[in-house]
């Protein structure tokens, strides 16, 4: 008998409402205390969110001095082409196909064909532009500023700066020393 009595007890003292009665704001509704009656306080000027802070012009539009940028803001490595090639696999292969023609599994079944990388148009086109396109889409292509992050669409644009050489490279753009593994 004392054992539900302590299990009434503690069960009833779960169900206090202070916490759900407490006064409070919710987003959208209007008040009664600010002049303006909403809820929701606009941001204060010159706030920056945590991690959103765009110090860098080039890294974040892809251009510098309001033209397509020439260079990458940051070194290409190993690392970097990898993990561009994995992001391409992923979200351009699609379309663009593997290696850039334009001949991606949705185009073979009927979407429009994109430009090949490898015309002169594209093939000199600055860095600055693959990555503009990537962030707010051209033509037939949307955005993938959502879908794809900074870094990952800069890498993009490096693979594909890979693929573009390979199409067009010489035995003169191989290493004097890897050239007797070539066959």
């Amino acid at each position: 008998m004392s054992a539900l009595i302590v299990v009434i007890a503690v069960g009833g003292s779960a169900c206090r409402q202070d916490m759900h009665d407490q006064p409070k704001y919710i987003p959208l509704r209007e008040s009664t205390f600010f002049a303006d009656s909403r809820s929701a306080r606009p941001v204060v000027a010159g706030t920056v969110a945590r991690g959103q802070l765009r110090d860098d012009p080039q890294r974040y539009t892809g251009k510098v001095n309001g033209a397509d940028a020439d260079v990458f803001p940051f070194p290409v490595d190993a690392a970097m082409m990898a993990r561009g090639r994995e992001r391409y696999d992923i979200h351009c292969s699609p379309c663009h196909g593997r290696t850039g023609q334009g001949d991606g599994m949705v185009v073979r079944r009927g979407y429009r064909r994109p430009p090949t990388y490898h015309q002169d148009r594209l093939r000199n086109a600055p860095v600055g532009h693959f990555f503009d396109v990537m962030t707010n889409g051209f033509g037939a292509m949307p955005d993938y500023a959502a879908q794809i992050t900074v870094d990952d669409r800069w890498a993009i644009a490096a693979y594909i700066r890979a693929l573009q050489l390979s199409e067009h490279a010489t035995i003169a753009d191989v290493p004097p020393a890897e050239r007797g593994t070539l066959k």
